[in-house]
């Protein structure tokens, strides 16, 4: 079956379901933007479907790369917690060649749609190199499928110098992607940062998986996967985990109740939250406090699930004082809700995070290979027995993260006292 035969979306629709801006497919708008429903633009007013979502992942810690199937294993035994209207994965190190370019890989309604982000790029950065991302019929896939594309760039130092409100190279790829989502017609950015890319859609994990030939055509030392789509929104393209911006990736199972306080805060700092959905929040929580704020990662994670005060009363006076300040600082960046969430990010060091909530109303299972150079999270325990010789399977405690680094390991359990061997002072 021709691609551009499935495009046209008269050929074949996802869903015979209508919201108020129309059938999937079809073109609408959402707040002056155009686009094609359920591909570029969520298909608003659909019913929404409520159920369980799968999350796996690994990392390589001795930088060794490998293509996606194995995450791809693990992410389709747990076939029970998918419905087939959204699944993803997330790949880093898969572009040696270009490490040091940012790669924007989108999702587009048409060559209309590419060529208007191709002419935003010329006016705002150096395109490297452009190319459209391999994809192949699956039988079984439903359409439209849009057409998709990445751009790899280097940000020339005197734009951010002539940008007032710019201090880095990445705030400048954030604005770029902002502006791409809210404003430009059929186009929506997948993911943005370097040595890495996000490969979702509308589909079950193994169809989205064999629509990017993931198990053979990219190899990477860190694989993320997700299936399902973002809870209480309906399935389209762009709705599907893991939700990126930058280097930072996230898949998400659960329901932020706190979605409304996180969204003004993250907006506070500039973010544009155009995908209707709570996992995009978080994503940008996670961009926030690491890169602009230059919170460590294991502190970061306090302030998104922090402490009870009950908990913090008990601490020693120094820890206490810590951790009090974290929640007064955070406090409209503190995550409500049952949540486990797996994380992928490129820098200042290659890392896997994996945590939950504070009562871990959703599950999360960690493990670490024979030879321990490889770190697995998944949902259930099944998808890393079915990959992985595992040396130790472990349930990290509540609200404290299991953090895996390139080159050094495993670097935090979920097990241990977060105060427990760091010295941490506030400086006002």
């Amino acid at each position: 079956m021709d691609l551009d035969e499935i495009r046209d979306p008269k050929s074949r629709l996802s869903h015979s379901e209508f919201g108020r801006l129309g059938r999937i497919g079809s073109m609408g708008e959402v707040n002056g933007k155009w686009g094609k429903i359920g591909v570029t633009l969520p298909p608003n007013g659909f019913t929404k479907d409520i159920e369980a979502c799968g999350i796996a992942g690994l990392i390589n810690t001795n930088g060794k790369t490998e293509n996606g199937k194995r995450v791809i294993d693990m992410i389709t035994t747990m076939t029970d917690r998918e419905n087939g209207l959204g699944a993803g994965y997330a790949c880093y190190g898969l572009f040696p060649d270009l490490a040091d370019s940012f790669c924007i890989q989108l999702l587009l309604d048409d060559e209309e749609a590419k060529e208007n982000v191709e002419e935003f790029f010329k006016r705002k950065a150096n395109i490297v190199k452009d190319e459209e991302v391999f994809k192949k019929p699956v039988r079984g896939m439903k359409g439209p499928y849009p057409l998709i594309w990445r751009f790899f760039l280097d940000v020339p130092e005197e734009v951010i110098s002539a940008s007032p409100h710019i201090e880095s190279e990445d705030d400048y790829i954030v604005d770029c992607v902002m502006n791409i989502n809210e404003k430009i017609n059929g186009a929506f950015c997948m993911s943005s940062g370097k040595n890495m890319a996000v490969f979702k859609g509308n589909g079950w994990s193994h169809e989205i998986a064999e629509f990017y030939d993931l198990a053979e055509r990219y190899n990477g030392y860190m694989w993320l996967a997700h299936s399902r789509f973002p809870t209480n929104t309906p399935g389209w393209w762009g709705g599907a985990h893991p939700f990126n911006i930058l280097d930072w990736s996230l898949c998400h199972n659960g329901e932020i109740t706190s979605y409304g306080t996180n969204k003004r805060y993250v907006e506070m700092w500039g973010y544009k939250c155009t995908l209707l959905t709570d996992s995009e929040v978080v994503t940008y929580l996670w961009d926030l406090l690491c890169r602009r704020h230059g919170l460590p990662k294991l502190i970061a994670t306090m302030a998104l699930a922090p402490r009870y005060f009950d908990d913090i009363a008990l601490l020693p006076e120094d820890q206490k004082k810590i951790a009090t300040e974290l929640r007064m600082t955070y406090g409209r960046a503190m995550v409500n809700g049952p949540f486990s969430i797996l994380v992928g990010t490129n820098r200042p060091n290659p890392s896997m995070i994996a945590l939950t909530d504070r009562k871990k109303l959703r599950p999360m299972i960690a493990a670490i290979s024979e030879d321990e150079n490889t770190v697995y999270a998944s949902s259930e325990e099944c998808a890393i027995r079915r990959v992985g010789d595992a040396k130790e399977v472990w349930a990290p405690v509540t609200g404290n993260p299991v953090i895996a680094q390139l080159y050094r390991g495993l670097v935090w359990r979920g097990t241990e006292k977060q105060f427990e061997g760091k010295k941490i002072k506030l400086e006002v």
